[in-house]
C-alpha cells in the first residue's frame, strides 16, 4: 500500500526538533486561541493532535535508534535532549491545555460522542495526577530508566572463538548436549551477575524516585498512583489481586503436570536449571529461519494466507525500511513495535536469533503493527494511544491465529506440530510468570523503602508460591535470586505486564472463534482493532467476540481448553 504523511494543517513542513524554542510557538498558539464555538474547538484539537502526532514520533525515532545501538553516545545524546530537556517544557504546557479543554462550554456536545468521552475521561484524569514538582522527576525517571537496556545491551558471552549476544547464546540452551547447556547456563549466568549489583542499585534509585511522584500527587505508594496514570478505568487493584490467586489454584498445578511430564521423558527427578528448555525427547532446537530476512518473508507469506491487508501491511514496512531484526551486539534486548503517529505506520525492533519464539515475537509485533495500520486514519492521536489490555489483544490474537499456517517455517509436520505444542505450553506457564512479576511490583512500590536484601527474600518467597518445586537450584542460588532482572517492564514501563496475561485469555476466546468460523473471527478481530480507543476496553473485546473477564470461572475454563488441545499433540 502507498502510505504518506497527511498534509501538515497547523504545524510547519519545516519544522526540525532541535531544542524546545521551536516548539514553544505553537504551544502558544492553542493556549491563547480563542474557541467560540464547537468547530472551533474541534479545529483546536486537531490541531492539538497534529502537534502531539509530531513530538511523538520525534522522540519514537530518538529511541529506536539509541535501542538499536547502545553503544552510540550521539544516539543516547539525542535521546537525553529529549527526555531532560525538551519533554520538561511540554509538560506544564500539556497540563494548560487539558486545562482549557475541560473549561470550554462547548465539551458537553462532543462527549455525545463516544470517543471523544472516552479520550476525555483520560484528559481529566491527567489533569488530577499533574504535579508541577513531578515534571522534573518524571525526567530523571525517563533517562534514568534507558540505563537498563545499556547495561543489558553490554552483555555477551564467548563461546568457541565467537561473541554471542544473550539471545543468541539462549539458542544453546536447547541443545541436547547437557554439558553443552550447562557451559553455556553458567556462563550467562555468570555474565549477568558480574551486573547485579548495578542493576539493584538503579532499580532502588527508580523505586524512591517514583514513590516520590506518587506522594507529591496524593498517593500512599505509586502502585495505587500507578494504577490510576495507567488508565485502568474497566477493572480495580482488587481485580489483579484476585488474578495473582487464580494463577496460583488454577494454573500452577497444571504446569506442574506439563513439567514433570518433561521430566519424565528427561528421565530425571528434578530439572536443572539449565533443563527448561530442551526438547524432552533428545531432539535438536527448532531452526525455522536463518537470518532476519527470511523470517520476514515468511512472515509476509504467511500472513497473506490469513488476510492479504495483514502482509500488505508488512510489505510496506519493509519498504520504508521500518524493521531491524536480527540480534546484534550492542542491541538492547527484547522487541517492541513503535507506533508512529504522524505517518501512521509503526517500527519492529526485534533480536532474531533462527528460533521458534523469534517466530512467536515476529507475528507478535506483525499483530501491533496491523493494529497502527487500521486505526491510522481515526481523528485524534488520542484516540490512538491504545491500552495495554487493547494492544496486547492484537499481537496476542495474531500468535494464535496464524499457527496453522507455520508450516511456511515447517515443511516437516512433526516439527510444525512440535512448533504448536511448545506455544500451547508457553500459554499456560508464562502466566505463572505474569502474575509473579505483577505481585513483586506491588510488594515492591507498597514498601518503598525496603533493602535490596528483603527484595531479593521477597523474590524467593514468590518464586516458592508460583513455581513448580521441580528445579533443583543447588550451586546456582544466586541466579535465581536475581532472576527478575532480566525483566525490562521492570526498569522501564513498570506495572505493564499483567496486561499480557490478561489479553492472553482474550486471544485465547479469539482463536477459538477462529476454529468455528475463521472468515468471522477475523472480520470480528479487525473491526476491534479499528475502534482504536474509542470506546472502553469490554467494549472492544466485545467487538471482537470475546469477553473482558479474568475470573477464576473464566481462566480455568480456557486452562481447560488448552489441556484439552494439548492431549492431541
Amino acid at each position: 500500500m502507498e502510505i504518506k504523511k497527511a498534509k501538515r494543517n497547523f504545524v510547519s513542513d519545516e519544522l526540525v526538533i532541535t531544542e524546545w524554542s521551536v516548539l514553544q510557538p505553537y504551544f502558544k498558539d492553542l493556549i491563547d486561541r480563542p474557541i467560540n464555538n464547537v468547530l472551533d474547538l474541534k479545529q483546536w484539537l486537531s490541531d492539538r493532535s497534529e502537534l502531539d502526532a509530531i513530538i511523538e514520533e520525534d522522540e519514537a525515532w530518538r529511541y529506536i535508534r539509541m535501542t538499536i545501538d547502545t553503544a552510540n553516545e550521539a544516539y543516547q545524546e539525542h535521546y537525553r535532549v529529549f527526555v531532560s530537556d525538551i519533554q520538561p517544557e511540554i509538560a506544564p504546557l500539556d497540563h494548560q491545555l487539558n486545562e482549557k479543554l475541560v473549561r470550554s462550554p462547548y465539551l458537553d456536545e462532543l462527549k455525545q460522542d463516544s470517543a471523544y468521552a472516552i479520550y476525555f475521561r483520560s484528559i481529566v484524569t491527567a489533569i488530577e495526577l499533574f504535579r508541577e514538582e513531578n515534571v522534573a522527576l518524571d525526567s530523571f525517571i525517563n533517562e534514568k530508566s534507558q540505563e537498563f537496556g545499556k547495561l543489558s545491551g553490554a552483555q555477551s558471552i564467548e563461546m568457541d572463538g565467537n561473541t554471542l549476544t544473550m539471545q543468541q547464546a539462549s539458542q544453546y540452551l536447547k541443545d541436547p548436549n547437557e554439558q553443552i547447556r550447562k557451559s553455556v547456563f553458567e556462563k550467562m549466568s555468570s555474565r549477568r551477575l558480574q551486573d547485579r549489583g548495578a542493576f539493584d542499585e538503579l532499580y532502588t534509585v527508580l523505586i524512591q524516585k517514583r514513590h516520590e511522584v506518587a506522594k507529591n500527587a496524593g498517593f500512599d505508594n505509586y502502585s495505587d498512583y500507578k494504577f490510576k496514570a495507567l488508565g485502568r478505568f474497566d477493572y480495580t487493584k482488587a481485580d489483579c489481586i484476585q488474578f495473582h490467586e487464580t494463577i496460583k489454584t488454577v494454573v500452577v498445578p497444571v504446569v506442574r503436570e506439563i513439567q514433570q511430564r518433561k521430566l519424565n521423558l528427561l528421565g530425571k527427578d528434578l530439572f536443572k536449571p539449565w533443563d527448561h528448555e530442551v526438547d524432552p525427547e533428545g531432539k535438536l532446537p527448532l531452526a525455522p529461519f536463518k537470518n532476519g530476512e527470511a523470517l520476514l518473508n515468511g512472515t509476509i507469506h504467511m500472513l497473506n494466507e490469513l488476510d492479504p491487508y495483514f502482509a500488505d501491511c508488512l510489505q510496506t514496512m519493509q519498504q520504508m525500511g521500518y524493521l531491524d531484526l536480527d540480534s546484534k551486539p550492542g542491541k538492547a534486548p527484547g522487541g517492541y513495535n513503535y507506533p508512529l503517529y504522524e505517518i501512521g505506520i509503526p517500527f519492529i525492533f526485534m533480536n532474531a536469533v533462527g528460533a521458534q519464539r523469534d517466530v512467536v515475537t515476529m507475528v507478535h509485533e506483525s499483530g501491533h503493527a496491523v493494529h497502527s495500520f487500521l486505526s491510522r486514519d481515526l481523528a485524534l492521536t488520542g484516540f490512538k494511544n491504545l491500552p495495554s489490555e487493547v494492544a496486547e489483544l492484537a499481537s496476542m490474537s495474531m500468535e494464535l491465529l496464524t499457527m496453522d499456517l507455520w508450516s511456511a517455517f515447517y515443511a516437516d509436520e512433526h516439527d510444525l506440530k512440535r512448533a504448536k505444542r511448545e506455544q500451547f505450553e508457553s500459554i499456560i506457564t508464562i502466566l505463572p510468570w505474569i502474575a509473579q512479576i505483577d505481585e513483586f511490583q506491588h510488594w515492591v512500590y507498597e514498601f518503598p523503602n525496603h533493602s535490596a536484601q528483603e527484595r531479593t527474600d521477597k523474590w524467593l518467597a514468590l518464586s516458592a508460591e508460583y513455581g513448580s518445586g521441580l528445579t533443583d537450584w543447588s550451586g546456582y542460588e544466586e541466579v535465581r535470586a536475581a532472576s527478575w532482572q532480566k525483566q525490562m517492564h521492570l526498569f522501564e514501563v513498570p506495572f505493564y505486564y499483567i496486561e499480557y496475561g490478561i489479553a492472553q485469555l482474550g486471544a485465547l476466546g479469539i482463536w477459538k472463534n477462529s476454529i468455528h468460523n475463521s472468515t468471522e473471527a477475523i472480520a470480528a478481530y479487525k473491526n476491534a482493532l479499528k475502534l482504536g480507543y474509542t470506546v472502553s476496553i469490554p467494549e472492544i473485546y466485545a467487538t471482537a467476540g470475546v469477553k473482558f473477564d479474568f475470573s477464576e470461572k473464566y481462566i480455568s475454563s480456557l486452562i481447560n481448553e488448552v489441556q484439552s488441545i494439548l492431549s492431541n499433540y
